[in-house]
């Protein structure tokens, strides 16, 4: 879900961002889709049936707020759900990793961890002059 929910909203900050942030998105959706690509590949059959097809109505919800933000709030909105998606992420992989029943996924939470904290720190630096 989070995947599908960043890759939405990665496309609109190709289309309404500002310079960074179009650069973030097109590293989002590259990234984003592999690590779907690699989930789906390595899900235990059972856990296969349970990948979400479409958004949930919270998910939804976070994508319609961005498709009708104003122009002028459009940055600030997509730049505060990103910091907010991320944390949420890396806090998930980093218990996944630590204490997940399955072997492969726990192994996979792992490797995939690094990026997604760059992806925070990224996401956290908007607006900040390098």
């Amino acid at each position: 879900m989070s995947d599908m929910t960043e890759i939405a909203a990665a496309k609109l900050g190709q289309e309404r961002g500002n310079a960074q942030e179009k650069t973030f998105a097109m590293q989002m959706i590259m990234d984003h889709t592999k690590t779907s690509e690699e989930l789906k590949s390595i899900a235990p059959a059972d856990a296969k049936a349970a990948i979400p097809a479409a958004l949930d109505s919270s998910s939804q919800s976070k994508i319609d707020k961005l498709k009708n933000a104003k122009p002028d709030d459009f940055s600030s909105d997509f730049d505060s759900m990103q910091v907010s998606a991320h944390k949420d992420a890396v806090s998930l992989f980093e218990r996944y990793a630590k204490g997940g029943e399955d072997a492969k996924l726990k192994d996979w939470a792992g490797k995939t961890l690094p990026a997604l904290q760059h992806h925070l720190e990224m996401a956290q630096n908007f607006g900040k002059t390098k």
